[in-house]
């Protein structure tokens, strides 16, 4: 079963790393250069302010909680524990795969972009859908970011879908300790 799921990963991974188009390699460098978003971010960060006010301390460390939690998870935790060869550094698809750009480390099982921005995109979301509705469209600036990560080569489809899943818990997660905490202290004072 899982040598079954595998090769459907990497059947999958060859066609969609294989749609390619020289136009759009520059593009997707730049989506899944963190520091690109550095502007969004920005942008974000004077959103929850404004919103939150003097809480906005609070969301941040949520924030913060919620990256490094998911972060840790991906990278410390399932990488070296499952071991699975990125498709750049898989020498029996070497000749197969259009790579650009830096390969990362060996291992890239879950995808920490996936795990990292769909964790984001799910704490925000929670935290704004009343007031703010549009903050689902966080869920697809997180699929772009997570797809820049298969078409340059460094991730198979299952490792950004097992990422993403990895970043919908923790963000869930971290909303719910932040709500249970952070109101429930506010509620009692």
């Amino acid at each position: 079963m899982i040598d079954w799921l595998d090769q459907i990963d990497k059947n999958l991974f060859i066609t969609l790393n294989g749609m390619h188009v020289n136009s759009l390699d520059a593009v997707m460098l730049w989506i899944t250069d963190k520091k690109s978003w550095i502007p969004f971010y920005a942008l974000l960060v004077g959103l929850i302010i404004y919103k939150t006010k003097w809480k906005s301390l609070w969301v941040f460390v949520a924030i913060a909680l919620l990256i490094t939690v998911a972060d840790q998870f991906t990278s410390g935790l399932m990488k070296p524990l499952f071991e699975r060869l990125r498709p750049c550094h898989n020498p029996i698809l070497s000749d197969l795969i259009y790579n650009i750009g830096k390969c990362g480390g060996q291992y890239g099982f879950a995808s920490s972009h996936a795990a990292n921005t769909f964790a984001i995109a799910t704490f925000l979301w929670l935290f704004f859908r009343k007031e703010y509705q549009a903050f689902a469209l966080m869920f697809v600036w997180a699929a772009v970011v997570s797809y820049s990560r298969i078409y340059l080569g460094v991730h198979y489809p299952g490792d950004v879908i097992v990422g993403a899943f990895v970043g919908v818990f923790f963000g869930t997660g971290v909303y719910w300790l932040y709500n249970y905490f952070i109101w429930g202290l506010y509620k009692k004072a």
